[in-house]
């Protein structure tokens, strides 16, 4: 379940008054939980993946995948399974802890694990969402924003593109606020 936290110290918990907050970015989120077929869960269980698993477990979202690509056009998905152990996992940490937008919307289905995506709102202040299994989030094309992980340092996410191109991070230098920084 997703909870936003606020600047001034308010959690949030509600997807209804998440959304208030974030639907005006173009940001949403909703819950869509992951099966619970024991196959999957041995696999998503697992540290690291191999390529053949990280399929198998993408064959199991294929009717969420088909959905997307009929009402929003979206073209190839892939699976992002980052553990502790992850060689460059701090470096790619580094990378999205940095505001930034994207020329492509940003989707992502989480299915285990947990991270953190931080928004610039439209007054300028900024929040942070925790998403954690069975969390859907669409972050819009030119949404300021930044990811990094939670001290678990695990998340496994079903990523959605129309383009790989337009997914590159455009950073905007903008600071973090020291709620989050």
């Amino acid at each position: 379940m997703a909870i936003l936290f606020c600047t001034d110290k308010r959690q949030i918990t509600t997807l209804p008054e998440i959304a208030k907050i974030l639907t005006p970015i173009g940001v949403k989120l909703d819950a869509w939980p992951v099966p619970e077929t024991q196959p999957l869960k041995d696999l998503l269980g697992k540290p690291r993946l191999t390529p053949s698993e990280q399929e198998e477990v993408l064959s199991s979202f294929l009717p969420r995948f088909d959905d997307l690509k009929k009402t929003l056009g979206y073209q190839t998905q892939d699976l992002i399974v980052l553990d502790p152990d992850l060689p460059g996992l701090s470096a790619l940490e580094e990378k999205f802890r940095s505001c930034h937008t994207h020329d492509d919307d940003e989707i992502r289905y989480i299915v285990e694990g947990e991270g953190i995506f931080g928004f610039v709102l439209a007054d300028g202040d900024q929040v942070e969402l925790l998403v954690e299994s069975g969390d859907y989030i669409n972050v819009p094309r030119g949404a300021e924003h930044w990811f990094r992980l939670t001290p678990s340092r695990r998340i496994k996410a079903v990523r959605y593109f129309t383009s790989r191109e337009g997914w590159v991070p455009l950073y905007t230098g903008r600071p973090l606020s020291s709620a989050f920084a």
